[in-house]
């Protein structure tokens, strides 16, 4: 697909039974079929309160964005459960516009806010999240979904940011990597592996934690050291996570190629009310 073309495609909400088996056959491309979702439960969940956007060009599906109310105990909020593209269209921005068509619509059906998981090791996942659609992070899960044996997850604990996106506030990030003075730096760069302790004595308002930019191809080449990573970050990103911290953006690390930075204030200054 060529940027001209991008005009071509169309965003719209899925209700007939074709569409949402269009939907399950693009899922089960994507990942499986044992993880796509059953049609009768798609249908369930448009119907009740919940919505299901696909991506079309030229009349054929090559995206998709399902979404489903969650509750609680205080407050109804909406649950980005998953969002697909077919392997033949990526990295054409279209899961970018996916998640705008997403928040509007849950603005326009009464929601203020939407959350979700992902695993803040897969940093082109948190470049969108963060960077891009200006979400932030306030909890950190480890191993949500315990052992997985696909491809991705392999191998390693299912840890997962819970992302918060307010749907009427903007957020502006005035602080960049360059300007962080207090660094948390995991890496020891003369040999490649992580340092053996932590610094969790960091107080400043503002701080950043270094994160690989290619956490795929070190579980390909080295699992310990993936581990590592997982174990290290974990300690950090809980620490001060727990202590009221949030983790507001994603950036590259100019001092260091292939690296990137997660940037985190202390203080609630992102939460929609």
């Amino acid at each position: 697909m060529k940027c001209e073309e991008q005009s071509s495609l169309k965003i719209r909400m899925l209700h007939n039974v074709e569409d949402l088996e269009d939907v399950r056959k693009l899922e089960s491309l994507v990942w499986s079929f044992e993880d796509s979702v059953p049609v009768n439960q798609s249908v369930a969940v448009v119907k009740n309160g919940g919505f299901i956007l696909g991506a079309y060009y030229q009349e054929k599906l090559i995206g998709f964005q399902y979404s489903f109310p969650g509750f609680d105990g205080k407050k109804v909020y909406l649950v980005s459960h998953s969002l697909g593209i077919h392997p033949d269209f990526r990295r054409f921005g279209i899961g970018e516009m996916l998640k705008r068509a997403q928040r509007k619509t849950a603005g326009e059906m009464g929601y203020d806010v939407i959350t979700w998981t992902y695993d803040p090791l897969e940093t082109v996942n948190g470049n969108l999240n963060l960077h891009k659609l200006g979400a932030v992070v306030r909890t950190y899960i480890p191993n949500i979904y315990g052992e997985m044996s696909d491809q991705l997850n392999a191998g390693i604990a299912t840890d997962r940011f819970l992302v918060e996106w307010w749907i009427s506030q903007s957020k502006s990030n005035s602080v960049t990597g360059n300007d962080l003075h207090s660094a948390i730096d995991l890496k020891e760069c003369e040999h490649g592996w992580l340092v053996d302790k932590v610094d969790l004595t960091i107080s400043q308002n503002h701080i950043s934690v270094s994160v690989p930019g290619h956490f795929q191809e070190i579980k390909r080449e080295n699992l310990s050291l993936a581990i590592d990573w997982r174990k290290k970050t974990r300690d950090v990103f809980s620490h001060y996570l727990n202590h009221g911290w949030i983790v507001t953006d994603l950036v590259k690390d100019n001092e260091h190629p292939g690296q990137y930075l997660y940037l985190m204030e202390k203080g609630d200054h992102h939460n929609g009310n």
